[in-house]
């Protein structure tokens, strides 16, 4: 007890004692992993920690952009209780899983030391970290599916899928495009999201609020139907079913298209005249309605820690700055990633990043987005729609018979 007293009442300068510190203190070395990042902001962010904690070392892991690959190789690394890695981004559907397979170490003792503003942070995206009275996670970006189009080419947005077809059709070739519209209908996490979007503006439902499976419902069948319309239909590119994030926006920013769904990191992508041939020309609207409206899926990444991490406490300082103000600013302004963390929307250097950005009407809307279903057997109940969609797309099976086979599996997986 006196040796701690002696040292806190020492005279020793505080900028001597930090410089002794640093001199003296090994540094510790982390590994946080992400999915493939195109925009170079996950770069850019672990440099901007290092500089402003240079006794912590931050290497960057990329993952595969297939967020179903990711997840396998995470189950795989964790299931073996590996402390390889110690920060890691997650899908919002994912938290429910990891945590109650024991992954995830619970971040609430971090989260009250820092006395951490969790108001501040988008509802939705925070609690998606929330699984049986704990929180497992920090959300580091949010998602919703949106309609980005060519300003010189659409001259009168779709309101409806029905429009959308229309207009896919009369701007196909126009401008020097091959294609009327560009999704992601390969056999992965993204053909759920567009069959959530489908399916919901049509008034389907996956799950009720109680967990039960209804997803046969006369809503969920119409809106499969209109998306194995859009997929099988001659203005999107013959191997749709191959297409996966990178490769629909990559086809958009070669002018490949005058429309395309796609999350918010779109804009800023399709503004940067490195990688794309339509700067100045790019529009965004809300994704057509069908007869309940216009729905879009609630996606976006969360961060946590690895539970078998042998460093937590750094751990926890990189992932408290990366969800922080300055790491949810350089996400936005060099990502293109609408930020969870609300004090961000009112920084003209992220307004100016994109317009999404300044409009309240997007922020507001973001957190009405329709959520996947909560559960930690949701990557089965997401494997089930991914094989059912995609036999339905390929005509092994109608729309009705893809709901029912799914209403079927599902009730297995969660009774």
């Amino acid at each position: 007890m006196m040796a701690v007293t002696m040292v806190g009442c020492s005279s020793t300068k505080e900028s001597d004692k930090s410089t002794t510190d640093t001199a003296t203190k090994e540094k510790v070395k982390l590994v946080f992993a992400r999915g493939k990042d195109s925009t170079g902001a996950s770069t850019k962010l672990v440099d901007a920690f290092k500089k402003s904690h240079p006794d912590i070392d931050v290497e960057l892991r990329e993952m595969p952009s297939d967020s179903n690959q990711s997840h396998d190789q995470y189950v795989t690394m964790f299931s073996a209780k590996s402390a390889e890695i110690d920060v890691f981004d997650l899908d919002v559907i994912w938290p429910a899983e990891f945590a109650q397979a024991g992954y995830l170490l619970p971040l609430d003792r971090f989260i009250q030391q820092d006395s951490i503003k969790t108001d501040d942070y988008i509802k939705g995206a925070y609690t998606a970290g929330s699984f049986n009275g704990q929180q497992w996670t920090m959300p580091k970006f949010i998602d919703t599916g949106l309609l980005f189009y060519r300003t010189d080419l659409v001259k009168e947005v779709p309101k409806t899928w029905d429009d959308l077809i229309k207009v896919a059709k009369a701007t196909k070739g126009q401008g020097g495009t091959q294609f009327g519209y560009l999704m992601q209908a390969k056999q992965y996490e993204g053909i759920v999201c567009n069959f959530v979007e489908f399916a919901a503006s049509y008034g389907g439902k996956i799950v009720d609020d109680k967990g039960q499976v209804v997803i046969n419902n006369p809503g969920t069948i119409k809106g499969l139907s209109k998306m194995i319309e859009v997929a099988k239909s001659d203005f999107v590119p013959s191997n749709i079913t191959t297409f996966t994030e990178q490769e629909s926006h990559t086809a958009f920013l070669e002018g490949q298209a005058p429309m395309i769904r796609n999350w918010p990191y779109q804009y800023a992508m399709a503004q940067d005249p490195k990688q794309s041939k339509i700067v100045d020309k790019i529009g965004v609207a809300p994704l057509p309605a069908g007869d309940a409206g216009s729905a879009a899926t609630l996606g976006g990444w969360l961060a946590g820690i690895n539970k078998n991490s042998k460093h937590p406490k750094e751990a926890w300082e990189f992932l408290k700055f990366m969800t922080g103000k300055e790491g949810q600013k350089i996400t936005a302004i060099d990502g293109g990633s609408a930020p969870t963390y609300l004090p961000e929307y009112d920084d003209a250097d992220v307004q100016k990043a994109s317009p999404l950005f300044a409009n309240k009407d997007f922020v507001n809307g973001i957190s009405k987005a329709v959520p996947r279903p909560t559960s930690p057997q949701y990557s089965k109940i997401s494997e089930v729609i991914q094989i059912e969609v995609s036999k339905a797309i390929a005509g092994q099976e109608t729309a009705e018979q893809a709901v029912q086979a799914m209403e079927t599996k599902m009730k297995e997986i969660v009774k």
